[in-house]
């Protein structure tokens, strides 16, 4: 990495709509739970569960997401179990459940605790964090790491979230579109680094351009962990992004979507752990 950072662009488009929306939710919600209450609900949480750790290894593992719908596809699975859902997923491979939580999408709060309450791997919360407020509250209802999108926070927003994360013993997966990005999210002490290949102003894909950013990233930050988000749907999608250096994958709609979700996890566990040129 570079000492001299190119600047990571402000927030526009969706992304700008989202936050805007997001820290009035929050300016709400932290009226009627003070941080106080919140810390007393973490001290009672039991040892936070290592999201680098499980996402290390030989291959590409998976982090699966229940989620009933998303800014891009609408609903996907609205009546979906979200409990019943993340079992089956540990079950059949993934090193770690991703739970949407935001509102606009039919998130809930709720399903990140009885997800956290009905597995063992690690349970991601993923959100618009731009309060160090929701550190809290997200440790709270079980999560062991939280997504954090560097492009919604400046420099100073993202060091106070990443402070508050350390004080909570929340992991964070930092999301990043691009290398300006990346250098923040290295700058903030990134440890598990997620590329997105949607990007979040105009909602579009570009699968080509993320994985360029994965091998990029896996030859200038050897050490992090690395995760291919959004795009990544299917067995070749998940050897791709394997072969482009990623250590794990990030699927949702993909799952969601499927008639049998149990066995098309198993077929992209399996894509991920197959050596590089094999078969």
């Amino acid at each position: 990495m570079t000492e001299q950072r190119p600047k990571v662009n402000p927030p526009s488009g969706f992304l700008a709509g989202a936050l805007a929306r997001k820290r009035a939710e929050v300016d709400l919600a932290r009226r009627r739970r003070p941080r106080a209450e919140l810390e007393r609900l973490v001290a009672a949480r039991p040892a936070v569960r290592s999201l680098a750790d499980a996402l290390r290894g030989e291959g590409a593992s998976v982090i699966a997401e229940v989620k009933r719908g998303s800014p891009s596809a609408g609903v996907l699975d609205a009546g979906i179990d979200a409990p019943a859902r993340a079992r089956l997923f540990e079950e059949r491979g993934a090193a770690a459940v991703s739970v949407l939580t935001d509102a606009e999408f039919d998130g809930r709060l709720a399903d990140l605790e009885a997800v956290a309450a009905a597995v063992s791997v690690p349970v991601v919360r993923k959100d618009f964090l731009v309060d160090p407020w929701q550190v809290w509250e997200s440790r709270a209802a079980g999560a062991d790491a939280a997504l954090v999108i560097v492009a919604a926070l400046g420099p100073r927003e993202l060091g106070a979230l990443v402070a508050e994360s350390a004080a909570a013993r929340l992991g964070l997966l930092f999301e990043i579109h691009d290398r300006a990005e990346a250098g923040a999210a290295i700058d903030a002490g990134a440890s598990v680094i997620g590329v997105n290949a949607r990007d979040l102003s105009s909602l579009e894909v570009d699968l080509d351009s993320a994985l360029s950013t994965v091998a990029w990233l896996r030859r200038e930050v050897p050490d992090a962990v690395i995760v291919a988000e959004s795009g990544v749907g299917g067995e070749e999608g998940v050897r791709r992004a394997r072969d482009a250096g990623a250590d794990a994958v990030l699927v949702g709609e993909h799952l969601s979507r499927a008639v049998d979700p149990g066995s098309a996890l198993e077929r992209l566990v399996a894509a991920g752990r197959r050596a590089v040129g094999s078969a």
